[in-house]
């Protein structure tokens, strides 16, 4: 196809009808059965994220803005403008690296969304079964377009989570706004507009990546809200010649983002992740650990080599980093971690951000870090799916022996999910310190099934 051409398929126009006509009970059980535990995910993360400085400076910047149109902000018990309260509530559940992850569209749909679509319900009287329903709307809607223009749309420097995160956000909206489809078209037109995100705090750390979903879902409620007062956007805005596929990608495919449309959900492709880094590295730290609790000690350790992927040697191979952020990003760094801390913690391992942040100037695992080296694994290559990254870790011994772990299916990917049970237990272990054991409890009631609420009120009740 000629690129200063447009598709012949009107992307935008068919994920617009799409996501306005999608009804609840023609959706198949099991994919209903995931968005309670996306919900509750994206709560925990934002539990932990909440009293992090870079929310504190989010909320000091945005948090006293007030007006007719308030929505809550999460645990805090007061309301500001929707817009910043879904840019502060985006910025608390996004900013821990801690978030869902789809592999194929290389995004976080969640933490873009909800907060959007959390906000906007309030201020529309949706009920918990209309929050349902709009979300994953944006789920499929940022998904399928992130598939149509990856990796090329990463390797060009744009993060996915804010550029098609704000087109989920703003169908989850229109949709919650009730807007017909030729007006829900409109929002992703304006939406795509909105859209940007740089990848360069891969490169030099900074605090840019940790309020990317904060502003993709203050973009995606301002783009519904343009579009419920009648301004309008491209009819082909991600198709067009000069539209969002083709100033993102070089490899914009617009079938990929229209295929089996509302007859197959790659929402369920979607992994939760047991360690605050990326996704692609959740498979190489399980393995670091696994060798680390059968005898490779980090004092013992010479040297390790990670097989990966060919697509995380420019982004997540670093073993220098400088800032926390960038720690975890580094597939070295979160490794060296993994030998060190999992000899001495109980149960299946879990690095926190709060552990980044630690032990990031650790002599030991910033040497060991500096003697990890990536190398691009066939074999990884060869196994990696639209739901998972594998890993092989080899490490070799200062006595010259040497140790192999290979993981293909790391814990939380949809082969080896974190169950809905387990993801009520991560919630209830993080929140029930904070709130008590009696509301949280009552919480999860709730939020188990949040099909049943005439309102979205009882998700905001956990305050202090």
């Amino acid at each position: 196809m000629n690129p200063a051409q447009s598709s012949s398929i009107a992307v935008t126009d068919e994920l617009a009808r799409f996501a306005a006509a999608l009804d609840w009970e023609t959706v198949p059980p099991h994919v209903q059965a995931i968005m309670p535990v996306l919900m509750i995910d994206m709560f925990r993360a934002a539990a932990v994220g909440s009293d992090k400085p870079w929310t504190r400076a989010v909320g000091q910047a945005f948090g006293s803005a007030s007006g007719a149109d308030c929505a809550s902000l999460l645990y805090a018990g007061r309301r500001v403008e929707a817009g910043r309260a879904a840019f502060i509530n985006g910025t608390a559940a996004g900013g821990l690296d801690w978030d869902d992850s789809h592999v194929a569209a290389i995004i976080h749909p969640g933490v873009c969304i909800w907060p959007a679509a959390l906000a906007t319900a309030e201020i529309a009287g949706a009920s918990g079964r209309e929050l349902l329903t709009a979300v994953l709307a944006g789920y499929e809607v940022a998904i399928r377009v992130g598939m149509s223009i990856q990796p090329e749309h990463s390797l060009r420097g744009f993060q996915g989570t804010p550029t098609c995160g704000a087109l989920g956000a703003a169908v989850a909206c229109a949709r919650l706004f009730r807007l017909p489809a030729e007006r829900l078209r409109d929002a992703l037109g304006i939406a795509a507009t909105f859209a940007c995100g740089l990848s360069q705090f891969f490169v030099s750390g900074s605090d840019i990546k940790r309020f990317h979903a904060g502003k993709a879902a203050a973009n995606g409620i301002e783009a519904a809200l343009l579009a419920r007062a009648g301004l309008t956007g491209p009819r082909d805005a991600i198709e067009g010649s000069q539209g969002f596929g083709r100033a993102f990608s070089d490899r914009f495919d617009p079938s990929t983002a229209v295929k089996d449309l509302g007859r197959h959900f790659p929402t369920e492709w979607v992994s939760l992740k047991p360690h605050a880094g990326s996704v692609r590295m959740q498979a190489a730290i399980e393995g670091a650990a696994m060798l680390a609790r059968a005898g490779a000690r980090v004092e013992q350790v010479a040297s390790m080599e990670l097989g990966v992927h060919g697509a995380m040697m420019s982004k997540l191979a670093a073993n220098r980093p400088v800032d926390y952020q960038q720690a975890q990003l580094s597939t070295p760094f979160a490794a060296a971690m993994a030998v060190a801390l999992a000899p001495g913690r109980e149960g299946p391992l879990t690095l926190s951000v709060d552990d980044f942040e630690q032990y990031l100037d650790d002599p030991a695992i910033r040497d060991l870090s500096a003697r990890t080296r990536c190398v691009v694994d066939a074999r990884v290559e060869a196994l990696t799916t639209a739901e998972a990254v594998p890993a092989r870790v080899t490490i070799t011994m200062k006595d010259g022996s040497r140790v192999e772990q290979f993981v293909e299916h790391p814990k939380g990917c949809p082969r080896n999910p974190i169950t809905a049970d387990e993801v009520v237990q991560r919630f209830a272990a993080i929140a029930a310190p904070r709130f008590g054991a009696g509301p949280v409890d009552a919480w999860l009631e709730q939020a188990r099934h949040p099909e049943r609420l005439a309102s979205v009120a009882p998700l905001f009740s956990l305050r202090g």
